[in-house]
């Protein structure tokens, strides 16, 4: 397996001044004599004083040749300083040395940027990978931007707050129609009552403006995490099903329409005990929640869920390597699907496949591999074009092993399909030698598809639901003309399946 979980950043120039000379109101070298040749008397007379250690008070100057003495300095320095810049412009292999932008290279500004905003949670990640209404999502966006201003000490920007507040409230209720008309008919009901959570609610938008005003921190980053709790779950009841079609060779594949949440327990392999969060018994075995995402990498957290299923991973053990604790890789080698790898770059529609990102050059996942706890495949043993058909690892992201900006150095590398949201203190106390003692779905089992070979290529029925909202959420995104493709493309699979069956 290939895993370069770690690396070292690249050391950045910096041009640098000369020390300054002993005698700073003389200029040296040719700008000396330059000003010798000058009929200057008061450079001359302080020049010799230089060299005879005389003050200037003995010379008695007077103040205003002193002070167009200096002004003449000031300006023959600047002269011989853009002189020197030429000559080094024309002279050097590298473009623009000096009066371009300092600033690090476009081509690491991404890893080496301090103000790149990459999710720090499982949770923040999950819920931006929603794909939900566009309404929602601009709600959202402004909430999270209070998230970030919540972290400035001090004096807070509360005034700024108020604004995102404000604006989240107004297209909540502007948009309310585009909001609910989103949700499928049979949620609708849920989604009313969570929209009116949202705005009216306890710890809803009004709740937020009355914390702004009291400026209490401390409650209103409370009642922010409620908020934006609503805000994914009304995202979920939008997005029934994937937002995009998968390509033909992978329709008989595992795949995940959603959601799901996975439950492992880890048992100490040398008989010791996992030490209690706060409070409670040391025990020998500890319970780690992941929540995998089939909206941004369905074949692969599709393949994960159906292992599960089998109990391929019960009593797998487990490997500490560098950042990742990674599952055993000698399990039987037809277990699982070799899937390619499966990431989706942020701004884009659908999957890439057997290609890794350039992160570098401004590509970032949907799923950050920089979070702590994220859950990714490991590389096939063939080729790095596909993920293994069954190892898997959780990565423990370390800021003092990553750029400026936060990000690893091995983003956009591995196919990552989820995070873990609970047991994230369990992780650091995994040892190698460990036992994964069992792993159990324990929700969105009706979101996994299991296709069938009679049945490949061919759109099950429990899926025609999803490709229709999937084709809504596209018009809303103004794709009229692959929304037409694509509603084509569901009836004609579709009365094809009615066919077969028929």
């Amino acid at each position: 397996m290939s895993l370069p979980l770690s690396s070292s950043a690249a050391a950045a120039g910096h041009f640098r001044l000369g020390p300054r000379q002993q005698c700073s109101s003389t200029p040296s070298g040719f700008v000396r004599r330059r000003h010798d040749r000058r009929l200057n008397p008061n450079l001359r007379r302080i020049n010799s004083a230089c060299n005879s250690k005389e003050t200037i008070d003995q010379l008695k100057i007077p103040a205003p040749s002193l002070v167009s003495l200096l002004k003449d300095g000031m300006k023959s320095l600047q002269t011989a300083v853009a002189a020197i810049l030429i000559a080094v412009q024309i002279t050097t292999p590298l473009p623009n040395l000096i009066w371009e932008e300092c600033s690090v290279p476009p081509a690491n500004a991404v890893l080496y940027s301090p103000d790149t905003k990459i999710p720090r949670t499982g949770e923040l990640a999950l819920r931006r990978a929603i794909p939900a209404n566009t309404n929602m999502k601009a709600i959202q966006e402004a909430l999270e931007d209070i998230s970030y201003l919540l972290r400035i000490p001090q004096r807070k920007p509360y005034g700024t707050m108020e604004g995102n507040v404000k604006k989240a409230l107004k297209i909540a209720v502007d948009e309310k129609e585009s909001i609910l008309a989103s949700i499928p008919t049979d949620l609708r009901g849920s989604g009313s009552e969570l929209y009116a959570s949202l705005v009216d609610g306890k710890d809803g938008l009004q709740a937020l403006l009355g914390s702004i005003k009291d400026k209490d921190p401390d409650n209103l980053s409370a009642r922010l995490a409620a908020s934006l709790d609503t805000v994914a779950a009304l995202e979920l009841l939008q997005a029934p099903g994937l937002s995009f079609l998968l390509p033909q060779q992978y329709m008989d594949y595992p795949r995940l329409n959603g959601r799901a949440t996975v439950e492992l327990t880890i048992e100490k392999g040398d008989g010791t005990a996992f030490s209690p969060q706060s409070r409670g018994e040391a025990k020998s075995t500890a319970t780690i929640q992941v929540v995998i995402d089939g909206y941004s990498a369905p074949l692969t957290a599709g393949n994960f869920a159906k292992l599960v299923i089998d109990g391929v991973y019960d009593g797998t053990k487990l490997n500490c390597a560098n950042q990742a604790i990674l599952s055993d890789n000698k399990l039987d080698r037809n277990s699982g699907y070799s899937v390619p790898l499966e990431i989706k770059p942020s701004g884009q529609f659908e999957p890439l496949y057997k290609t890794r990102l350039s992160v570098q050059d401004g590509e970032l996942p949907v799923l950050p591999l920089s979070v702590y706890g994220a859950v990714a495949m490991a590389h096939s043993d063939v080729s790095e074009e596909f993920s293994s058909p069954n190892q898997f690892f959780f990565y423990l992201y370390d800021k003092r092993n990553s750029g400026l900006g936060g990000i690893s150095f091995d983003e956009g590398q591995f196919s990552v399909f989820g995070y873990t949201t609970v047991g994230r203190d369990v992780l650091p106390q995994i040892k190698t030698g460990d036992i994964i003692k069992s792993v159990k779905l324990i929700q969105g089992r009706d979101r996994l598809i299991l296709p069938n070979e009679n049945q490949a290529g061919l759109i099950l029925p429990n899926e025609n639901q999803a490709i229709l909202q999937a084709a809504s959420f596209l018009y809303e995104l103004g794709c009229q003309r692959r929304t037409t493709k694509m509603w084509r493309t569901a009836f004609r699979r579709k009365n094809r399946a009615s066919t077969s069956k028929g």
